[in-house]
């Protein structure tokens, strides 16, 4: 029997066999879980106006926290564009917040949108059971900046999504979705807050997406696509190849190293460090810290406090940091927002300076945004006037 013949009988084997012995329905359906990680890294060959340009490789990772269907991230970019071997461009950025629902069926809620994730309700599942081999379309929203212009754009999907089969994928059962859309922006569809210069986009979509069938998360989407964006000065940009998308799930804190430097440190600095548990991980404010007026630079005396912190950071076996500062309310909510990043970010550098890893460290401003205290008095603003440190776990 010649190859065509053999693989020709293979396939009407495997289709007879699935009409006869059809699969047990399936209902799916997203139950969240644990705090994650998410990863989303794109590898795509870009083309201004026909031309090659380079290899834009960008990775957005995020530290997300869940409870009862409500989440909070805090995403930030690293991002380069190589071309022949040569750096074009290299950008590191402080983290920004998202806030989102995410519903049985996996629809997504925005709540506080920074333009990540930048797939949502994706995916997304039908009412109905189903079996191998059936399909089902839903609608999706992709948030996409194509020139990194700080102006992300929503786009709406209309994904078919197939069932094709169940796997074990790193040690943990999943159901395997093929999924594939058009991109389709311009005249009739048009997201009024997006960039006003983009006038229109088009292109194909074709993804495998592994989903955990013990929380519905998408645990990797490896999804290859081509667009053009074409802009109102006439400029055109095309970009070929992949974008992945990877979760993973928090790791617990290595209670039995960090708790004892935590009951050392409580003892030593009583009310000088907060130390409490939240949905993201157990969290550590620097309370009333002393930097110059209107300023990032710490004044002398805060070398106690971070030395305790650093040793806590060190001790705790988790893989992020998440690093927000506060400021007291001035009346200036841009300056305070500014202000709070670039002092969350003098803390990283001095924790980093007594051993914490750099890349264990995500900064993020918050400026006046969550007191704690009433601004009106000048003990209330000491109180706003801190940085909080979450140690990102279960």
């Amino acid at each position: 029997m010649n190859i065509c013949k053999k693989n020709l009988l293979i396939l009407v084997v495997t289709a007879f066999t699935a009409l006869v012995f059809p699969s047990e329905p399936v209902k799916f359906s997203y139950k969240g879980g644990s705090n994650y990680t998410m990863v989303e890294r794109t590898d795509l060959r870009r083309y201004d106006n026909n031309k090659y340009k380079g290899l834009m490789s960008r990775e957005v990772k995020a530290c997300i926290a869940g409870k009862d269907g409500l989440y909070e991230g805090s995403f930030y970019v690293d991002e380069k564009t190589v071309h022949k071997n040569v750096s074009v461009a290299d950008s590191v950025h402080n983290a920004t917040p998202s806030t989102f629902r995410i519903s049985e069926d996996g629809k997504f809620e925005m709540i506080e949108d920074c333009g990540y994730p930048s797939f949502r309700s994706f995916p997304a599942f039908p009412k109905n059971e189903v079996r191998i081999g059936d399909s089902w379309t839903a609608t999706a929203e992709r948030s996409v900046d194509p020139l990194n212009k700080g102006i992300p754009t929503k786009f709406p999907m209309e994904v078919l999504y197939t069932y094709t089969g169940d796997e074990i994928f790193h040690d943990e059962e999943v159901y395997v979705f093929n999924a594939q859309w058009a991109t389709r922006y311009g005249y009739s569809i048009i997201d009024e807050e997006g960039d006003p210069a983009l006038k229109s986009a088009s292109g194909s979509h074709k993804a495998t997406m592994y989903i955990s069938k013990a929380t519905g998360y998408a645990i990797v989407v490896r999804d290859y696509c081509e667009e053009t964006f074409i802009y109102n000065d006439g400029n055109s940009y095309t970009f070929k190849g992949g974008i992945a998308l990877f979760t993973e799930y928090a790791p617990s804190m290595d209670a039995e190293k960090v708790m004892p430097v935590i009951n050392r440190v409580a003892v030593s600095m009583g009310n000088d460090i907060g130390i409490e548990e939240t949905a993201a991980g157990l969290r550590l404010t620097m309370k009333n810290l002393q930097f110059k007026s209107n300023s990032a630079e710490l004044l002398p005396g805060e070398e106690v406090r971070l030395n305790q912190i650093a040793e806590i950071l060190k001790a705790s076996g988790t893989t992020a940091f998440l690093i927000e500062g506060h400021t007291a309310s001035t009346g200036q909510p841009n300056a305070e927002m500014q202000l709070s990043i670039e002092r969350a970010n003098t803390i990283a550098a001095e924790l980093v300076k007594r051993g914490v890893p750099a890349d264990k460290c995500i900064c993020q401003g918050r400026g006046s945004s969550r007191p704690v205290a009433d601004n009106s008095t000048p003990e209330g603003k000491a109180a706003n006037r801190r940085v909080e440190i979450t140690l990102f776990s279960k």
